[in-house]
């Protein structure tokens, strides 16, 4: 098992809710406007309280003068439109790259000599299928989990493969022999005449975004770079990820996304990558309250980045918080299943690949008294399988009547920064 990201496992960083591609049928939103006025007509469901979140404030006196292109308009801004025909547009232009994919005539978008880089392969097989003819590269060591110290390149690759291997128990000498690889592979840019980095709106994809700034900004490749950071698609209620959007929808994403890689935007990469790598938090708290800046993501991601460090009344990071949380909510409740929960509703920026989740929870066990008892199963591939049960410790600590941090008797990493278990020092 590596690091990276497939498709829709993504081995690390797996596919964290339903997929939706992101493909809008006309004459179903035609069809839901028209059942939206018919119940807003009825006085029943919750029609109103629709209209009323999209800008539009019904009355008794007013409701049998709506018509159906207000049905329309509501329905267009709740698939992140500004007006129907904006969405009609949009649904028009994916419709006729979604026909000539299928006819084996997609538009000319690069060139053989065009490098998509992405922090995992889960859009792989989609840009092929899109028309891309560029090559792919994978760089996809998951900084938003483990050390990432300020240290030469090569003991930082050793130490990052050194986690990889522990973390997602795979084979020492395959994780840094995949390390070494992905690491090398990034003195072939200048070898492209064109290199588009990939990347979407999580802490996953931003922090090693950054990392990229600032390897750029250091070793100034001779091509055209560009990036493509994605936070909202049309059409996608809850978006994740680059891997959830259908082929057409990638083409979307080169034509409304792409941008020239700047140097103000290496400049502040950079300066990301500097504050994620310190060993204290004061360089990232910094860096979070500096405004925002020319990578219109990485200021949020690295605000969830920072929700990581202990909670000063729990001693949790905000997923071990959410965590126990699901379980209170919903338990006893498989790992699976807990993962699921923590993917779809309750974490505000989902991260987490199911395996990356796996060694959290085998980290949080790491105790003197047990925040949840876990069934056992020797066989590792049946992890998910496994059921979680709140302990009294862990009400107490998820209540904030104990600090997790006295209890821990581990180490876990936020960037550069150790959290250390009270119970081990």
């Amino acid at each position: 098992m590596s690091a990276s990201r497939t498709s829709k496992s993504k081995n690390t960083k797996p596919a964290k809710s339903p997929v939706f591609d992101g493909r809008l049928n006309l004459e179903q939103q035609r069809k839901r406007a028209k059942d939206l006025l018919r119940t807003l007509g009825a006085k029943t469901g919750d029609a109103v309280a629709r209209f009323e979140k999209a800008g539009f404030t019904p009355t008794p006196q007013t409701i049998s003068d709506i018509k159906l292109a207000d049905a329309q308009w509501v329905i267009a801004r709740e698939n992140g439109f500004a007006s129907w025909p904006k969405m009609k547009a949009h649904i028009d232009q994916t419709a006729e790259r979604n026909r000539q994919i299928k006819n084996g005539t997609p538009a000319t978008l690069d060139t053989d000599k065009t490098l998509h880089l992405r922090c995992g392969s889960d859009i792989r097989h989609g840009l092929q299928i899109a028309g891309f003819k560029g090559a792919f590269l994978e760089f996809a060591d998951p900084f938003c989990q483990g050390p990432v110290p300020d240290l030469p390149l090569d003991q930082f690759v050793q130490t990052r493969a050194d986690f990889i291997a522990d973390a997602y128990h795979i084979v020492p000498k395959d994780a840094l022999a995949r390390a070494k690889r992905e690491y090398g592979a990034l003195a072939t840019l200048g070898e492209y005449d064109h290199v588009v980095l990939w990347f979407e709106h999580d802490s996953y994809d931003q922090l090693i975004l950054a990392f990229l700034m600032d390897f750029i900004k250091t070793t100034r490749p001779d091509t055209r770079l560009e990036v493509i950071s994605v936070g909202t698609v049309p059409g996608v209620e809850r978006f994740i990820g680059l891997g959830q959007l259908s082929p057409e929808l990638l083409i979307w994403c080169w034509e409304n996304h792409r941008a020239p890689v700047t140097d103000a935007m290496l400049t502040f990469g950079s300066k990301a990558w500097q504050a994620v790598r310190s060993p204290t938090p004061d360089l990232l708290t910094d860096f979070i309250t500096s405004g925002p800046g020319p990578l219109p993501h990485m200021i949020t991601a690295l605000q969830r980045h920072h929700a990581e460090l202990p909670d000063p009344k729990t001693g949790l990071g905000l997923t071990q918080k959410l965590t126990l949380q699901i379980i209170a909510d919903h338990g006893p409740l498989t790992v699976g299943k807990t993962f699921a929960h923590l993917m779809r509703t309750y974490d505000p920026l989902p991260y987490l690949g199911d395996l990356m989740f796996w060694a959290d929870v085998q980290r949080m066990m790491a105790c003197v008294d047990a925040l949840f008892t876990i069934t056992s199963d020797d066989r590792d591939a049946n992890w998910a399988e496994r059921t979680l049960t709140l302990t009294d410790t862990g009400h107490q600590t998820l209540a904030g009547q104990r600090n997790y941090l006295d209890n821990f008797t581990g180490t876990r990493w936020v960037g550069g920064i150790s959290v250390v278990g009270r119970s081990c020092i």
